[in-house]
């Protein structure tokens, strides 16, 4: 928020605590995609394990991207997403683009928040503390307020842990993160030649993903002239290969980064 470079931010979190010592399920999104199992099962009725779940981490967030979504109307958040596609759950933790008019673009520091859309009751959000000591210490006591109950009455299950009885619990299928179709935010280094957006667009052409903004600013580091596009919604799959294609070209300086956009958290099931 402020500007500062990620290594010295991390290092900031675990000082004040908020990040563990070895920070790889704080950063790579690891905690995150765990706690999305959790509310699938809550929400949908099944076990779902981390592992089933896409998860990309915010390592690779730079100033620069974060800086260029204020500019295109955009907060970069992690999100853990979930949808129900006719059946099929949609399942996924990444940096993402969030309207900044949108609640969750103001969820800052240490605080989580839960938006859900129902079929009846629209969109709510439920939002505090997702990390420290006191909020840790409040969870483990009700925990421990919950066993304690438990023994009292010689019972387990007086409310079922996921919302639904064993017998309800179902199996569903996961979407493959290569199927999702959302618009995309990416940015590239080329070099400074005419001819060179044209050839980027249409390889973008080739593979059905049409281009909503372009940036192009001034040269950047080692020469090369950074390139930032907006995207409509395309395919996840075609995305990949478009830009495999475009990181092959001779005109193409380094890896290009991409990073999903949700502009319609108002639908859906999320």
């Amino acid at each position: 928020k402020e500007g500062g470079k990620f290594e010295d931010v991390l290092k900031e979190a675990q000082e004040l605590g908020y990040a563990e010592a070895d920070p790889t399920y704080d950063v790579d999104g690891i905690d995150t995609a765990h706690k999305l199992a959790l509310l699938i099962n809550i929400a949908y009725g099944t076990y779902v394990s981390h592992t089933d779940i896409f998860t990309e981490g915010i390592r690779d967030i730079t100033s620069i991207d974060i800086e260029l979504a204020r500019e295109f109307g955009y907060e970069i958040k992690l999100l853990a997403i979930a949808k129900d596609s006719g059946g099929v759950i949609e399942a996924r933790v990444h940096p993402t683009f969030v309207p900044t008019s949108h609640p969750l673009a103001s969820v800052d520091g240490v605080y989580n928040a839960v938006f859900i859309n129902g079929n009846a009751v629209g969109s709510t959000m439920y939002y505090g503390m997702g990390a420290g000591m006191m909020p840790t210490a409040s969870a483990v006591a009700a925990d421990v307020v919950d066993i304690a109950r438990n023994i009292k009455s010689n019972s387990k299950g007086r409310v079922t842990p996921l919302g639904f009885t064993a017998s309800a619990i179902k199996a569903v299928d996961i979407k493959d993160i290569q199927e999702i179709r959302t618009p995309y935010y990416v940015r590239l280094s080329v070099v400074d030649r005419p001819g060179v957006l044209s050839l980027v667009s249409g390889i973008f052409g080739k593979h059905n993903i049409s281009i909503s903004s372009v940036i192009q600013k001034g040269r950047g580091e080692g020469g090369g002239v950074p390139l930032v596009i907006l995207t409509h919604t395309a395919l996840e799959k075609e995305m990949r290969l478009a830009t495999s294609e475009i990181e092959a070209l001779d005109v193409a300086l380094g890896t290009i980064t991409l990073i999903r956009i949700e502009e319609n958290l108002e639908k859906g099931d999320e």
